[in-house]
């Protein structure tokens, strides 16, 4: 795996030893759900995120499955909130989990999956040539990419940022 190098500017900072306020990694993302019980269903059952709290008094669930204080946090808003609007539109296109260490992993979850066609839709599924990817839309239309990264991959800029449509290819499980 390769690392990128480093910008001009974090050189900079780097060489006079400031570290501090930096970015070290994704902490956490909170999604606004229609339904929290068949947001459970898709984070819970099928992906297997480990639920960490629900309560009854205010309608959210927190998970965790990796090692911060939560990864992910679902806030039920009802049925009547403004939908995801379709197509290009600011905001996030997607968000990435990575639900195992090979193929077989996806091969389990895709099975999960295809037992719940009324909560999950598969929008894709490719080899990226650094990673294998199954994009679905949650059951309030959140695209996520569901992942393995293949072993060994070159990780520089030049594969993870190709654009070349010959730099993806479909995948078969």
């Amino acid at each position: 795996m390769s690392t990128p190098p480093p910008s001009p500017s974090t050189e900079a900072s780097a060489e006079a030893g400031d570290q501090r306020g930096r970015a070290r990694g994704l902490g956490h993302i909170v999604l606004y759900v229609s339904d929290l019980k068949r947001s459970l269903v898709f984070y819970g059952d099928i992906l297997g995120w480990p639920l960490m709290k629900t309560s009854a008094e205010y309608p959210f669930a927190g998970f965790r499955a990796g090692d911060t204080h939560h990864d992910l946090m679902l806030i039920e808003v009802g049925r009547h909130a403004a939908p995801i609007p379709r197509g290009r539109r600011l905001g996030m296109y997607h968000f990435g989990v990575r639900v195992g260490d090979s193929d077989d992993d996806l091969r389990a979850l895709l099975a999960r999956i295809q037992a719940h066609p009324d909560l999950v839709t598969v929008r894709g599924m490719v080899d990226e040539g650094f990673a294998h990817s199954i994009y679905v839309e949650d059951p309030d239309g959140n695209e996520v990419e569901l992942y393995v990264d293949i072993p060994g991959a070159d990780w520089s800029p030049e594969v993870v940022f190709n654009t070349s449509p010959s730099a993806r290819r479909p995948l078969r499980l």
